[in-house]
């Protein structure tokens, strides 16, 4: 047992920094202690992933219902430093909007703990307790705007989804239990090792991916992102748009690689179906919006659909460029969000595009950086964005799927348009009454070290590339 507990004492450490920080917030003025908890949230966090990056404790435990690998370990260090920073971004935003409450921080400690067992999970009943925890933590923070009717109306749209998406999940991981008799991953893998799949076995892999496809927004799954983007909090939204796709993903590649690494013909068609959807409603999509936060919705769409490729491709590589792709989508995220929780006008929050207009004459550095985060998020380059789309085109291709490249090329192409549109906005668009002119220092830090990134990563991806590749040979050996 003690090694067991050794194994998940990451895990442990943020449970009980959780539970102490509740007992902690009862006894005192509670909301007074928001912005400490906060900051004290966030420390703990970095210091975890810290820990995570430092320790070589790998191997199985709880009967191999946790595995920690090179894979896990890169997910979940991603996981914790995008939450911290949103955490971080969060405070002066929730605090004009009367929001800080102490529930906050600890709902996404709870939400995070959750998120690094769905991607360490060796069994699919452990990887469903992690999402489930996820789930009713974020469940509680996209409706947190009590006096909202939009807020409320997001809360409840993810509840119902996720339900759903819940059910498709626990029936899938039912029949695949009927015709293999064992949830753990190695014992699934062990009865779809000769390539052909029972039928019923087959349906559950099919439900199970339906089910993964909500969690990560992918189409025709994506219908519940632009409607609980735009309801909830931007602080909740930005949280969305960062660590719960990085759990989502990692899970995905989890199910897939782990459960059913022997049957990649089998899944790699549903996978690569997924992906072409998303690719293409998220570009095409995003074009009418005129609400940020929807269209940032539509571009998660999207770039999941770019990520999914890399998985389609069914190899080490492909696992290796959906994780270069999937931190940095993070890091622009962050940097986008920053910024979108600094639009205001008279001290009212604003989402409308058109408010960007002639930003550059107001803030011509915020613009500046805003402009570099678009242009990484359309794949031009050279900014780090080209080079995530460019690794999984390139393991689609390794792997044969030179179709679904020339398909992600052209939907690439397409997405272009409304990144670019922002920029013309900004630079180029009629003068409207500017925005109020200060942006708090924790998201003008996240802002443009974003940007920076974005320009000096091209030169080594800051040696990502050799950590993901390895992360990736520890999941598809």
């Amino acid at each position: 047992m003690s090694a067991d507990l050794t194994l998940i004492l990451p895990e442990i450490v943020l449970a009980v920094f959780a539970m102490a920080a509740l007992l902690a917030a009862v006894y005192t003025t509670k909301d007074e202690l928001t912005r400490p908890l906060t900051w004290a949230t966030a420390a703990v966090m970095v210091a975890v992933a810290f820990w995570i990056g430092v320790s070589s404790e790998v191997g199985t435990g709880f009967s191999d219902m946790i595995v920690k690998d090179g894979f896990s370990r890169f997910a979940q260090i991603t996981i914790l430093l995008s939450a911290a920073t949103v955490l971080l971004m969060s405070q002066d935003w929730m605090a004009r909007h009367q929001l800080d409450k102490f529930e906050y921080p600890l709902l996404i400690t709870l939400a995070v703990i959750g998120m690094m067992i769905m991607v360490s999970a060796g069994n699919l009943l452990t990887l469903y307790m992690g999402l489930e925890l996820q789930s009713l933590s974020l469940y509680v923070a996209a409706s947190m705007r009590r006096d909202s009717v939009k807020s409320t109306e997001a809360g409840l749209k993810y509840f119902v989804l996720g339900a759903l998406s819940s059910g498709l999940l626990l029936y899938g991981i039912s029949l695949t239990y009927g015709y293999t008799g064992t949830t753990e991953f190695a014992g699934v893998v062990a009865a779809a090792a000769d390539g052909e799949l029972a039928l019923g076995l087959l349906f559950g892999l099919v439900f199970m991916l339906s089910g993964l496809a909500f969690k990560v927004s992918a189409a025709p799954f994506h219908m519940w992102t632009p409607d609980v983007y735009e309801g909830a909090p931007t602080p909740v939204t930005a949280f969305f748009a960062t660590a719960p796709k990085v759990a989502a993903m990692g899970m995905f590649a989890r199910v897939t690689h782990d459960a059913f690494g022997g049957a990649v013909g089998d899944w790699q068609q549903i996978v690569a179906l997924l992906s072409v959807l998303s690719m293409f409603l998220g570009a095409i999509a995003a074009i009418g919006q005129r609400d940020i936060k929807r269209l940032m919705a539509y571009s998660s769409i999207a770039h999941m659909g770019y990520a999914l490729m890399g998985l389609a491709a069914g190899t080490a590589g492909g696992v290796e460029a959906m994780l270069l792709y999937m931190a940095i989508y993070v890091v622009m995220n962050i940097g986008t969000f920053a910024f979108i929780l600094a639009m205001t006008r008279d001290g009212r929050e604003v989402t409308d595009i058109a408010s960007l207009n002639q930003l550059s004459r107001d803030r011509p550095g915020a613009a500046l950086a805003l402009l570099v985060l678009m242009f990484s998020l359309a794949g031009i380059p050279p900014m780090v964005g080209f080079f995530a789309k460019y690794y999984v085109l390139t393991a689609a291709v390794d792997a044969g799927l030179v179709w679904l490249a020339v398909l992600g090329v052209i939907a690439s192409v397409i997405g272009a348009f409304y990144y670019l549109r922002i920029v013309y906005y900004m630079y180029f668009g009629e003068a409207e009454a500017p925005l109020d002119g200060t942006i708090p220092t924790v998201q003008w830090i996240a802002l443009a070290g974003a940007a920076a990134i974005m320009v000096v990563g091209v030169v080594n991806m800051f040696g990502l590339e050799g950590v993901a590749a390895a992360a990736a040979l520890t999941l598809v050996n």
